[in-house]
């Protein structure tokens, strides 16, 4: 949903914790199609540890994609939290070819920099303290080099858009963290997710749904609940003042978001944190 003009990223996996019941967790968010969640592999079991470790907190999802060449890449937008354990934060973990993720503050809103340091575009040039009329929304570009960990807590996700954006120059001038794999990076989101499905995909409870035991929560296509997350959604993709509790607070039991998808099966996408 968030990549216009160019190539999108592979998504390989969605990985998680699956319970004894065969109940999982489940990362809601405007979603292309992608493979059905399974239990950690060895490697990535592995993977996650070393992210536990540095977090203090579990984490028990993981989105991964691979991003073939400098083409691929995803378009600025901020996590979806309705079903991210509020109070947690969101790693990435970068293996292969560095990119680049950009992060900009949202337009409503402006971050203001010390009186002597200078705020990048996304073009990486200076730009004057922001809030001044006319300037570029401050911005941050930081790079992502094999075997790397970035940390985003929840309220950064709240006031700055992130990206990988393209990056169209031949690979033979790039340097060599870039070149690694041929150009080509695995990228592993990890969240802490709240919300929950039972093993037929009937029963959803937890923080993002209206009930919170497994006994009460049905999953049903409704319209009308459609619109509101979908709606809710875009507000939390676009407000640095986004109100979790007005949006999300009732809670929602949709999985899909389409009726189509709601009689063919679950559905999720590539957005991840980078």
């Amino acid at each position: 949903m968030y990549h216009r003009g160019g190539e999108v990223p592979r998504l390989v996996a969605v990985e998680g914790e699956v319970a004894e019941d065969g109940s999982f967790p489940v990362y809601r968010h405007p979603a292309d199609e992608s493979p059905p969640l399974s239990q950690f592999s060895p490697t990535v079991a592995l993977i996650r540890d070393q992210v536990q470790k540095v977090l203090n907190h579990p984490v028990n999802h993981v989105l991964i994609q691979f991003y073939r060449s400098g083409k691929d890449y995803i378009s600025e937008h901020s996590d979806k939290t309705i079903d991210v354990v509020r109070g947690s934060n969101i790693v990435n973990v970068s293996l292969g070819a560095q990119r680049t993720m950009t992060l900009r503050v949202k337009k409503d809103k402006k971050v203001a920099a010390g009186p002597e340091e200078p705020v990048a575009t996304d073009h990486g040039t200076p730009a004057s303290t922001p809030g001044t009329p006319g300037t570029p929304r401050a911005a941050q570009r930081i790079p992502l080099p094999h075997n790397s960990m970035f940390v985003m807590g929840l309220e950064t996700n709240a006031k700055w858009l992130h990206a990988v954006n393209h990056d169209n120059r031949p690979l033979k001038i790039k340097s060599p963290e870039e070149q690694l794999e041929g150009g080509g990076r695995i990228s592993l989101t990890f969240r802490h997710i709240g919300t929950f499905l039972s093993k037929d995909e009937t029963r959803i409870w937890g923080q993002g749904a209206k009930n919170k035991s497994k006994e009460a929560g049905l999953v049903k296509y409704d319209k009308e609940e459609v619109e509101k997350l979908l709606w809710a959604f875009g507000e939390e993709n676009h407000k640095s003042d986004f109100d979790w509790e007005a949006a999300y607070g009732t809670g929602f039991d949709v999985l899909h978001f389409t009726e189509k998808e709601g009689k063919a099966g679950p559905t999720s996408g590539p957005e991840e944190m980078s």
